[in-house]
């Protein structure tokens, strides 16, 4: 499916904060693009022992439901408040949020959750709602958390990765949209901080190194400076601590974007957990953007 066809914005909602912030975000987005938005919450029924006998007699079913429709029409409310004639379409359903936003992802051309929600009935979206999907939706996954920093710039991950040339187009895209200046940052060594205060690990680093992943870098950017030449670009390369860098970074950006696979190389699995790190502690929102499906 092309990115003409995927023509909605999809957003999980519990009531929580969080999940509002996602919503306002979620009709900026589509606004934006022209996109419909698609408003889900899903009936969590763990806490009350689905299926159990004693479930129904309470009543537990209709209150769950009839909190989860109040849920959504807030939302809606809310979306209306960003664009009072936005396309916006609701929906509610048994299971599991994370699962059914990756399906959804299948058709979609954006995914926006809420970091967590702790939920304003037992029907929150599980904390780690965030990370299953960023983990395995289909389509780019927008997490929302902290500030989007007014005037900053749009941060992106660049690794080398088939992935990581996905995110740089993102990245070029979303800049070129907000207004925005990009900072393209490369980190040549996955390993934490102080690993080449060692001497012999400081031994380790080629001669020339920043030089040289410089050039890289310009390489990587290169085609996409010539698609988007309103985009001021700026490029930073550092030896390791990805994380660190990358979390620096979103103290003043108004947005990061990174792939959700890079060097490591296996499926599902985040490169040193770096995507994870910003999706848990980022202070501005996250784009993570998934592999390409073969």
């Amino acid at each position: 499916m092309s990115a003409r066809d995927r023509n909605s914005v999809v957003v999980g909602v519990d009531g929580s904060d969080s999940s509002k912030a996602a919503v306002r975000l979620a009709a900026e987005l589509a606004t934006e693009r022209g996109l419909n938005l698609k408003i889900i919450h899903a009936l969590d029924f763990a806490p009350y022992g689905f299926g159990g006998p004693y479930m129904d007699s309470g009543g537990v079913y209709e209150w769950v439901e009839a909190s989860g429709k109040t849920i959504l029409a807030e939302a809606q409310e809310q979306a209306y408040v960003v664009n009072p004639i936005i396309d916006v379409c609701t929906e509610l359903s048994i299971g599991s949020s994370a699962q059914w936003l990756v399906d959804l992802s299948e058709t979609a051309r954006m995914v926006v959750v809420g970091a967590s929600g702790s939920g304003a009935a037992a029907t929150a979206l599980l904390g780690n709602t965030a990370i299953n999907v960023t983990s395995h939706a289909h389509c780019p996954v927008v997490v929302v958390r902290g500030d989007a920093h007014s005037g900053g710039p749009v941060v992106v991950g660049v690794d080398g990765s088939r992935t990581s040339e996905r995110a740089i187009a993102v990245g070029f895209h979303e800049a070129s949209l907000r207004n925005a200046a990009l900072v393209a940052v490369h980190v040549w060594s996955d390993l934490g901080p102080m690993t080449f205060d060692d001497p012999r690990n400081a031994a380790l680093v080629p001669a020339g190194l920043e030089e040289d992943e410089r050039a890289v870098l310009a390489e990587r950017l290169a085609g996409w400076q010539e698609k988007y030449p309103d985009v001021q670009v700026s490029r930073k390369v550092y030896v390791d601590n990805p994380r660190a860098r990358l979390l620096g970074w979103s103290k003043k950006a108004q947005l990061v974007v990174v792939g959700s696979r890079g060097r490591g190389g296996f499926t599902g699995m985040l490169l040193g957990s770096t995507s994870n790190s910003l999706v848990c502690g980022a202070h501005c929102p996250v784009v993570v953007v998934r592999p390409e499906r073969p």
